[in-house]
């Protein structure tokens, strides 16, 4: 499912990209603060050095991810989620007007998770836009305005609640849908069990057509 989360009327001028993954040799000898670093090298051009403006920027996107301690440590001695804190911070140094991501808060602690999405939510009120695409759905529900759900085509767009719209769910995912009490609609797994615990309702997409 795609989801967007915006602030109307800034025009992109800089977009800053997070990977779900980052092609890293994480034995290479570059520190945090290097790493973060890198963001602002489309400012720098071929031949100018990093300066006072660019530390400082470097020295705020740590602070704003809680990783100011660790600008001197290795890249490869980090935990995942201090290493999806840092190249977020990476993106914060470039001062993006749009940032997009890729499964921002995905295999990451609950914690993480929410301190990422309030620096994101920071940015919007600032005037950046946030687009990101997501499977978490109570995520895509609390913490963005728009959402586009995709499968191969669009299914649908609109506000957020969309996530909670069974059949929307069930054109976008495929599969299983676990209905929980009437009320509460959870993903299931493509794979899951074939018969349904007791309370339980699954919804194939053909049932729903």
């Amino acid at each position: 499912m795609e989801v967007l989360g915006s602030h109307p009327g800034r025009e992109a001028r800089r977009v800053a990209y997070v990977p779900q993954a980052e092609l890293v040799d994480w034995a290479f000898p570059v520190t945090v603060g290097d790493v973060v670093m890198m963001g602002r090298y489309p400012r720098l051009g071929p031949v100018r050095r990093p300066g006072a403006d660019d530390r400082r920027a470097v020295g705020e996107a740590l602070r704003q991810v809680s990783m100011e301690e660790h600008g001197g440590t290795q890249i490869g001695a980090l935990s995942g989620g201090q290493r999806r804190r840092v190249f977020l911070a990476r993106a914060l140094a470039a001062d993006p007007a749009l940032f997009l991501l890729d499964e921002p808060v995905t295999g990451i602690d609950a914690t993480t998770q929410e301190d990422l999405m309030d620096i994101l939510e920071a940015q919007t009120r600032r005037g950046r836009t946030v687009v990101a695409t997501t499977h978490d759905l109570a995520c895509a529900a609390q913490r963005f305005h728009r959402v586009a759900a995709v499968n191969r085509t669009l299914v649908a767009q609109g506000p957020s609640s969309l996530v909670l719209d069974p059949d929307v769910l069930a054109q976008t995912y495929g599969g299983h849908l676990l209905v929980l009490g009437g009320q509460t609609v959870l993903l299931d797994d493509a794979h899951h069990h074939d018969q349904a615990a007791p309370g339980e309702q699954h919804h194939h997409v053909e049932d729903e057509r």
